[in-house]
């Protein structure tokens, strides 16, 4: 076995290992919405597209203190 041979083989490896890595990751944003606190950052998305003064806020804030 030369070392180009040794590199054919090394390259193949990389690229499936990457190629993996990047599904696996993939599927952890989308089946982690949610964060550890419970928020969900994907309702976030749409700040860009809805920033009218009109719009409704994501996140409405009461001026009532809850205690």
């Amino acid at each position: 076995m030369d070392i180009a041979q040794l590199q054919a083989y090394g390259y193949f490896a990389l690229t499936v290992f990457l190629t993996l890595a990047l599904y696996g990751y993939i599927y952890h944003l989308y089946s982690k919405k949610k964060d550890s606190d419970g928020h969900d950052y994907e309702e976030y998305s749409n700040m860009a597209l809805h920033d009218d003064i009109s719009d409704t806020p994501v996140n409405a804030i009461s001026d009532d203190k809850e205690k």
